[in-house]
């Protein structure tokens, strides 16, 4: 796939759906790649020019020194889109994307057409978890990624789907032993010191807040503080743990992409 050039990182990127539609940013989940949203892009690129990238320190993407912060991958974005001469874009986030997006969503409020906030939260986590998994990834290296990927089964599908899908499941949670342990470190550190919760109000675009009943990571209580501080917002949850749009599959597609065709 291709790469774009930005100042100190190259990109991994890729294209769907016609070069007039509107452009659509996915932005993948702490862990994944650009291929966790394979499911969707079928759908999602016959309305949209989905524009999908494996975010800095993740997938086929340039790994830099960390610690990364939220504001350096929205400026990623923002670099990545100037280079391709797009001015306003809809943008999808999955938790740590959602991050990103909530970033977006505050400091680039005039290029948002749409936002959906999958998975996420405006504070996920606590920095004694976050500095543990970074130590821990650090000192394990490539062998701390491969154990992840086997606890983050539990995570990120309910069992009844991981048993009913174990191809699937094991698909997606490859991504997370094939991650580079200095860029997955990096971005520990950038979706620990994140804190939006008392930014949500600044951000005007219409927004849809995606929740998994069963996630326990970002819960559906991090879902409704985020819906009831920013103005006008949605919420729809589905039956799903954190990779919502995985486990839900069809109707996670079919709501999102309701919610941005308006």
């Amino acid at each position: 796939m291709p790469s774009v050039q930005l100042a100190d990182v190259s990109l991994n990127y890729r294209f769907d759906g016609p070069e007039s539609a509107p452009v659509l940013v996915l932005s993948n989940s702490l862990g994944t790649d650009l291929h966790m949203w394979d499911a969707q892009i079928p759908a999602f690129a016959e309305h949209f020019r989905v524009l999908r990238y494996d975010t800095r320190g993740h997938g086929a993407s340039g790994v830099t020194p960390g610690p990364y912060s939220i504001e350096q991958l929205g400026h990623d974005v923002l670099g990545m889109l100037a280079a391709f001469g797009i001015e306003r874009f809809s943008f999808c986030g999955l938790s740590m994307g959602g991050l990103i997006g909530q970033w977006l969503g505050i400091h680039a409020a005039d290029r948002l057409e749409r936002l959906v906030l999958c998975n996420t939260g405006a504070k996920i986590g606590t920095d004694e978890v976050w500095n543990a998994r970074i130590e821990g990834v650090l000192t394990g290296r490539e062998q701390a990624m491969r154990d992840m990927r086997d606890a983050s089964i539990a995570r990120w599908f309910t069992s009844a789907f991981a048993q009913a899908n174990p191809a699937v499941a094991a698909r997606i949670t490859e991504m997370i032993a094939s991650t580079a342990p200095d860029g997955y470190a990096a971005n520990c550190a950038a979706v620990r010191d994140a804190d939006f919760r008392e930014q949500l109000g600044a951000i005007k675009a219409p927004t849809l807040v995606v929740c998994g009943t069963q996630d326990p990571v970002t819960t559906v209580e991090h879902g409704q503080f985020m819906e009831q501080r920013i103005a006008g917002a949605e919420r729809v949850d589905f039956d799903a743990a954190h990779l919502s749009n995985v486990e839900a599959g069809e109707v996670f597609t079919r709501a999102v992409l309701d919610f941005l065709r308006g």
